[in-house]
């Protein structure tokens, strides 16, 4: 018998990869495909920006180097039906042509959202990470509203310090209608950290979800593929608590989370001042936390059985 022989129900051991690959995908997509339904997004829909994504990562992560690209290799490499691949790549060109190159894989709005969106991440990350803008417990400091009165650690002078392009009472005034900030008796801007992440409009909270996917999954794909050295990527999990429980080790994450993401945030702010000018500074990094946990007895089709009631932590 030959020694490549498998009994009828065995399954080549590539194809028992890419079939727990599948799965483990299927899974993923579960949340997803929950919010898509939640905004009114159908399968067809989907179904037309996936093929749009298969083409263009073809294009970028499996180039024939020395060839041209062909809509027939593309279909070939994708599944995509080649009168689809050629529709769709020429939309691309024509989307190119007429405002700018479209290809990268995380561009998702518009660059004047973009701009407002990063203004106002980095006006909060400054003001929570440098020590100048902490108060003695580290906790963000009122800043005077106006640099006549504050000088280089006010509010304004923070705004222009970052961007001429926006007013910094524009600015002021968008986080006071989403009562981000507050005005004190005094004149000083007060920020509350935990409502301007809760005021966030859909399309701030699309960038971050899109960015914080895209980089999470780069990640693990990253890791799943062998590449070294790898990422980090781990999490804590346990089963069997109680409501009570889960309150606690929410308020324990939170509070632990913040502080680890304000210390790599104080030192990425003194590493890019460093970097400035640097013609090799041209990478970009991105540390996150995250923390989830279900309300009773979870749906077996999202949550797989679990080994134990007590689980170790994912090292």
């Amino acid at each position: 018998m030959s020694m490549n022989a498998e009994t009828p129900n065995e399954k080549p051991f590539a194809e028992r990869r890419s079939t727990t690959l599948l799965a483990t995908t299927q899974r993923a997509f579960w949340p997803l495909i929950k919010l898509l339904l939640h905004r009114g997004i159908g399968y067809p829909a989907l179904a037309e920006a996936l093929k749009s994504v298969f083409i263009r990562v073809a294009q970028a992560e499996f180039p024939l180097h020395g060839k041209r690209e062909t809509d027939s290799r593309i279909s070939l490499l994708t599944g995509i039906h080649r009168r689809d691949v050629k529709r769709l790549r020429d939309a691309s060109r024509a989307r190119s042509r007429g405002a700018g190159d479209d290809s990268a894989a995380t561009k998702t709005i518009a660059p004047a959202t973009a701009e407002e969106i990063s203004l106002s991440a980095r006006v909060i990350a400054i003001w929570t990470g440098l020590p100048d803008y902490l108060d003695a417990r580290g906790e963000p400091r009122p800043l005077p509203r106006l640099a006549r009165k504050g000088g280089e650690h006010s509010f304004e002078s923070l705004v222009r310090s970052i961007s001429t392009d926006i007013r910094p009472r524009a600015l002021l005034d968008e986080w006071l209608r989403r009562r981000a900030v507050t005005l004190d008796e005094e004149d000083r801007v007060c920020l509350n950290v935990d409502a301007f992440m809760a005021q966030k409009d859909l399309d701030e909270k699309a960038f971050y979800f899109a960015q914080n996917i895209y980089d999470h999954l780069s990640a693990i794909a990253h890791n799943l593929t062998g590449t070294q050295p790898p990422f980090l990527e781990r999490c804590v999990f346990y089963g069997g608590l109680t409501p009570e429980s889960i309150a606690e080790l929410t308020d324990l994450a939170r509070k632990e989370g913040m502080k680890a993401l304000q210390s790599v945030n104080r030192r990425a702010l003194e590493l890019k001042a460093g970097d400035a000018g640097n013609p090799a500074a041209r990478s970009r990094m991105n540390f996150g936390l995250y923390f989830f946990s279900t309300a009773g007895r979870p749906s077996p089709e999202v949550e797989p059985a679990s080994p134990s009631d007590h689980e170790e932590p994912n090292a």
